[in-house]
């Protein structure tokens, strides 16, 4: 049965990003004996849907700038952290203009269906985050073509 830890942990650099870095032990407690797998991860209060993974011989949950921005959180410092295991599967909104597009086009469709959750929330990113309504639109264009030919963000 995986477990709900509560920990003191140093956000240490890792990269451009930075990440809380687990023994193997607290990776079997809340894991239930996975390697990798979704977390949510509450710290100063902001609870965050991440990923614990094994990177370069280390568990580590990555947070990356825009995760730090929204936790209040500081590479160097120390936080009361609690991580457990992601029970739902994760689910990205799809936009009403990308969804419209994906359903007249089946082979995206069907392309975009099959990714995994972090590259449709990167799709979903990438043209939410559009200031004007014609770049807009030309990423959900593209967004099409990458996926018929079998790309990701």
């Amino acid at each position: 049965m995986a477990e709900t830890l509560k920990l003191t942990l140093t956000l240490e650099s890792r990269g451009p990003a930075g990440a809380f870095l687990l023994s193997d032990e607290q990776v079997a407690a809340v894991g239930g004996g996975k390697k990798a797998f979704p977390v949510r991860v509450t710290v100063n209060e902001v609870t965050l849907p991440l990923r614990l993974a094994r990177m370069g011989g280390e568990n580590m949950i990555g947070l990356a700038k825009a995760a730090r921005a929204k936790a209040n959180v500081e590479i160097g410092s120390a936080y009361a952290v609690t991580i457990a295991a992601e029970a739902a599967e994760r689910t990205v909104e799809t936009p009403p203009d990308l969804a419209t597009a994906l359903a007249g086009d089946d082979e995206a469709k069907t392309a975009y269906d099959a990714l995994a959750y972090s590259h449709r929330k990167e799709f979903v990113r990438w043209i939410t985050e559009a200031k004007r309504d014609t770049t807009r639109a030309d990423r959900v264009a593209k967004t099409l073509e990458m996926l018929r030919a079998g790309e990701h963000r």
